[in-house]
């Protein structure tokens, strides 16, 4: 998803990066639906914006995943998959799917800037709602119009064998030379993709700085999590696309593969962490409640 169809890897290296995406993206297919139904679960009429924001990425993510794994399934099962208008309607719910992603990674900056920076002042009606009409409607509305356009259809990407190189195809924005799909995917690819990364890139910059200025050494170990923990929900590994050009394109690759198909798996691991951190806050404030109706009843 989202790599360099341009570089060209041997089979390989290209049957070892399907295997880690397939397995990658099955993982985050079902840790993502662990995710929702707990928090469908756990919820109980609470309206945590932070844990909004991230169960929407986290359903984005749901979304990209299962597209992907059901599009790569329908190009091998059918020998003409990668043509049709089934294989047209699998490329653009992958797209939708993949734009949904970023703009919710990009939403999750945008939060983290409203905490961090504008502190006192974060109050915004309909908060949740509007993030949410912008982190699906901005990729419905792109996909529509690229969709009238008929960018989508079949994408060839090329493998180096011992007879020179040879083709492989899969239903996404469609590589052929008359079609504007060129275009299409430079810009609402990887130049949307370019712009979110850096800025939340600039956040996480911004969450290391503080962490440094106000805590001691001894938490050290406990700020690396939370940076690590942050890096992967405001999608800083996607920016490990960019290396996928060059001399380093195949390590990159590589990378990129194992860091971003198990992205869920991550988002997982930080969700439970925000729960019970949230559990343990309530408590405290249940607890301190208790104490001080207890003092005035004696009092």
């Amino acid at each position: 998803m989202a790599k360099n169809s341009k570089l060209s890897v041997d089979p390989v290296n290209a049957a070892n990066l399907g295997y880690i995406s397939y397995i990658g993206s099955s993982f985050t297919v079902v840790f993502t639906t662990v995710t929702l139904v707990m928090y469908i679960c756990l919820r109980k009429g609470r309206s945590e914006q932070s844990i909004g924001i991230h169960v929407q990425l986290t359903g984005a993510l749901l979304f990209l995943h299962l597209s992907y794994l059901l599009s790569e399934w329908w190009v091998w099962y059918e020998a003409d998959g990668a043509e049709g208008r089934v294989c047209l309607a699998f490329g653009l719910i992958l797209h939708w799917a993949l734009l949904s992603t970023f703009t919710w990674l990009a939403i999750e900056g945008f939060h983290l800037y409203m905490l961090l920076v504008r502190i006192f002042n974060i109050y915004i009606s309909k908060y949740l709602l509007k993030l949410s009409l912008v982190g699906w409607g901005i990729p419905t509305a792109t996909v529509v119009a690229c969709g009238f356009s008929g960018v989508y259809g079949r994408h060839s990407f090329y493998m180096k064998g011992s007879n020179g190189l040879f083709s492989n195809c899969r239903c996404w924005i469609s590589s052929a030379t008359d079609s504007p799909g060129v275009v299409v995917s430079y810009v609402t690819v990887s130049g949307y993709l370019g712009l979110v990364f850096l800025f939340n890139t600039a956040m996480l910059g911004v969450v290391v700085v503080k962490l440094w200025g106000k805590r001691g050494k001894g938490r050290m170990w406990k700020d690396c999590a939370t940076v690590l923990g942050l890096s992967c929900v405001l999608g800083v590994p996607w920016g490990l696309a960019f290396c996928t050009y060059g001399p380093l394109s195949l390590p990159g690759l590589y990378l990129f593969s194992i860091f971003n198909c198990f992205q869920g798996v991550f988002l997982f691991l930080w969700f439970l962490v925000l729960s019970r951190k949230g559990r343990q806050e309530r408590s405290s404030v249940k607890d301190l409640s208790s104490q001080k109706m207890m003092e005035t009843n004696l009092n």
